[in-house]
């Protein structure tokens, strides 16, 4: 039997509901994880608010990301085996004692390293690889990162220091001593964010990744120097905002389109995860490589992971709650 959490419609955490069902056939080319931690992210938080992008009709298992070990694989050539530990990108699905599973969906999990911290790097790792890869961040560079006490915010800060790059990271106050020991300037978001960046960066920096898009996303892009990439991604400040999901990420999306017609050497985009999934196979081998790579660099000690609390999957009311609550430091997770 599976027990796994059914999303229902909007609701608030306690309308998350305990389901169990009979474990389905594992085919060829599956595998039958048995799950060892998942994560609550932002993305389940719009998803329980109807405002995630393009979530699916409900109800739904909610679960961005996982990882396990294998119970059980079709009888295919899939370079896994029963006992391997495993981790994978889901979008939906995750929030289950077991799943079943795509082999080409799956990475492996070096050993020595917990699976809490493997989940806590799996999305906001290979996100924040990726954009700093597009941003073309390297050694002398100097960006800045919102919400660099966050899950992707804190890899951000972290594979960008890697990388030799200085960082300015904006969070609050309380989350200071935490940015210092990342290796980040930290900068109070409460006050001129502007002004205090520029006064770290007079010519500007050249990079900025904001999570929060709305009307901020302006202030966002006057920290740029010349040549410098804004990356969005994520609309934080509409989480909250009535009507049509889509609406604030295609706001952003045009506001972000136009700039990148000004003649001023500046440029943003809009960073999707998903924006490669038309090419499967080509999607999922990159996906794959970007994964297994972030979770060789938890074991090498280049990056670490900050669990902010786990609850078990049958206490997934309080486990919600505590994520949107804005105390969290460091990533929920979900454990059998």
């Amino acid at each position: 039997m599976i027990t796994e959490v059914e999303l229902p419609g909007i609701v608030e955490p306690d309308g998350l509901q305990l389901r169990r069902r009979e474990t389905p056939r594992v085919a060829p080319g599956q595998a039958l994880v048995r799950m060892e931690a998942t994560g609550v992210s932002f993305a389940e938080q719009q998803m329980r608010r109807g405002k995630y992008y393009d979530q699916p009709p409900f109800p739904f298992v909610p679960g961005y990301d996982v990882v396990g070990v294998v119970e059980a694989i079709g009888e295919t050539e899939s370079g896994f085996t029963v006992g391997q530990r495993v981790a994978a990108v889901t979008k939906t699905g995750g929030w289950a004692d077991r799943l079943v599973l795509d082999t080409a969906d799956l990475a492996r999990v070096p050993d020595g390293v917990g699976a809490e911290e493997v989940e806590a790097v799996i999305v906001n790792g290979v996100t924040a690889r990726r954009m700093l890869a597009i941003a073309g961040v390297g050694r002398g560079d100097t960006v800045v990162v919102l919400g660099a006490n966050g899950g992707v915010g804190s890899l951000l800060v972290q594979l960008a220091r890697h990388a030799g790059a200085q960082v300015i990271g904006v969070a609050s106050k309380r989350h200071f001593p935490y940015l210092r020991e990342l290796g980040a300037i930290p900068v109070d978001r409460e006050e001129d964010t502007a002004a205090a960046v520029a006064a770290l960066a007079p010519n500007g920096v050249k990079a900025v990744f904001d999570h929060v898009g709305g009307p901020g996303i302006r202030r966002s892009w006057s920290m740029l120097d010349r040549g410098g990439v804004l990356i969005s991604y994520g609309t934080a400040a509409t989480r909250d905002q009535q009507g049509n999901a889509k609406l604030p990420v295609l706001a952003l999306i045009g506001r972000l389109v136009l700039w990148n017609l000004m003649p001023n050497g500046r440029s943003a985009t809009f960073f999707n995860l998903w924006s490669g999934r038309k090419r499967l196979e080509r999607h999922r081998a990159e996906l794959r490589t970007d994964l297994e790579a972030v979770f060789d660099q938890l074991a090498a000690g280049e990056i670490t992971a900050r669990i902010a609390r786990a609850f078990p999957l049958s206490d997934v009311a309080d486990a919600v709650r505590y994520a949107e609550s804005g105390s969290a430091a460091g990533k929920v997770v979900l454990i059998p």
